[in-house]
């Protein structure tokens, strides 16, 4: 395998776990907030919408958000590498 390619795999690894971790510790975060912290969750913001509702709304929110970073970085980076890779293969 060519040093640029390897280069490539190993930044979209990198950037596949970092957005995995941030997806997971948002959602973990949550469900541990719900879990110890009820009198926080249960805190009401406005008319009949509670702090728990805003995050959990957030963290649906968060991956597609997250999603969509990677398939930008996906189509800006790693296929024009990709594409590359097999055009000196050629």
């Amino acid at each position: 395998m060519s040093d640029k390619l390897e280069r490539l795999a190993r930044r979209r690894l990198t950037i596949a776990v970092v957005l995995t971790a941030v997806m997971v510790v948002a959602y973990f975060g949550f469900i541990l907030l719900v879990a110890y912290a009820k009198d926080v969750v249960g805190t009401l913001i406005g008319d009949d919408v509670s702090v728990g509702i805003v995050l959990g709304a957030a963290v649906i929110v968060l991956a597609p958000v997250l999603t969509a970073i990677y398939v930008s970085w996906a189509n800006r980076h790693y296929d024009s590498g990709l594409a590359e890779h097999r055009g000196d293969k050629s």
